[in-house]
């Protein structure tokens, strides 16, 4: 199917879906008026329900809280934007210790004689110079550039990430030690990110993601401490690195817990994860309650069918299939299924952003 009927097909369903529905939420979230403390939330382990608005936003009317973003990046989007709700793009996030860099993209091509839309990658280990490689080559195929950041406190990997457990209040205090150390690690994420900008390589930034969750070290502050900590990463890297080809993506855990969202100036697209094999349904609905912004399946080990996703009203702007094992795992069939789908976008069905 090409683009200009997919965006038709949204725009109907959009509107359709605007009827329908009692509104999507919009919610402000300042740090003195959370709906659910923090103490009540992690009691209770569930989401409190936040107050419901209507909306009005139709297919393809998000804008990006940067208003000085690239015309790429807007560009990206916007076509993301447009396709959300009906047609999903597919991305596959990468390993790099399998031999080769595109094990899983092999996989998926010799698999389903398709590649992913999108290519999911990882500042893992301090792998700056490798991440801009790999990304410049994927926006050279017409591929769209997702990344996300496994990382300490002050750099490094995946065990960092779960093991620290800082103290916020000397993080986020400027002229600190700890907040130093931040700084330098956010630095050299930055000036890679600049390399990506200078390429007119936009990036779907998804940075601490399963906040939530609260097992990585972002989250272990609660809700008020990482809205701070996300403000100020937003802050730094556009306002001081002048990041304007960043998409940024804020990724709930599958829980989707009330109390963690920075606000609508500071992020354009919202998600969830999840691995227990379903459409992460549950998610979608929740996040309606969060934020009324394009909505991402941000991982996943096995995707559902096309017409699972359909069935539950949850056509996410992409799945992403988390790498080695995981994708390996998927059905064969199933997976050919869903790349072949006129719903789901691949590398091929793109059109030329530049």
């Amino acid at each position: 199917m090409d683009g200009t009927m997919k965006r038709e097909k949204n725009v109907m369903w959009n509107r359709r879906r605007i009827r329908q529905s009692s509104g999507r939420v919009f919610a402000a979230v300042l740090a003195g008026i959370m709906a659910c403390s923090m103490t009540a939330c992690v009691k209770n382990d569930k989401p409190a329900e936040p107050e419901e608005i209507v909306t009005e936003k139709a297919a393809g009317e998000y804008t990006l809280s940067n208003a000085a973003a690239s015309e790429k990046t807007q560009k990206i989007y916007r076509y993301i934007s447009e396709n959300y709700g009906t047609n999903m793009l597919s991305c596959q996030q990468e390993s790099t210790w399998m031999g080769s860099p595109d094990y899983e993209m092999d996989y998926i091509q010799e698999t389903t004689g398709k590649l992913p839309a999108m290519r999911g990658l990882d500042f893992m280990n301090n792998d700056f110079d490798g991440v801009v490689e790999r990304s410049k080559a994927w926006d050279q195929k017409g591929g769209i550039v997702t990344i996300c950041w496994h990382t300490g406190v002050y750099g490094s990997g995946y065990q960092e990430s779960l093991d620290e457990d800082p103290d916020f209040d000397r993080l986020l205090t400027e002229g600190t030690p700890e907040y130093e150390g931040m700084m330098k690690s956010w630095d050299q994420a930055a000036k890679a990110l600049q390399q990506l900008r200078d390429a007119n390589v936009p990036v779907l930034w998804r940075p601490f993601h399963e906040f939530d969750g609260k097992w990585f070290w972002w989250g272990k502050g609660g809700g008020e401490n990482f809205i701070r900590l996300w403000q100020l990463m937003y802050d730094k890297f556009t306002n001081e690195y002048q990041l304007n080809n960043l998409i940024w993506v804020l990724g709930y855990s599958g829980e989707v817990r009330s109390g963690w969202y920075p606000g609508d100036s500071y992020v354009d697209v919202i998600g969830s994860d999840t691995y227990d094999n379903s459409t992460n349904a549950r998610a979608w609905k929740r996040l309606l309650k969060v934020a009324d912004k394009p909505m991402a399946f941000h991982e996943c080990g096995n995707v559902p069918s096309v017409g699972e996703f359909e069935a539950a009203g949850a056509m996410w702007a992409w799945f992403m299939i988390w790498h080695t094992d995981y994708i390996k795992a998927n059905d064969p069939e199933n997976l050919k299924a869903v790349y072949q789908s006129e719903k789901v976008i691949t590398l091929d069905e793109l059109p030329a952003f530049n």
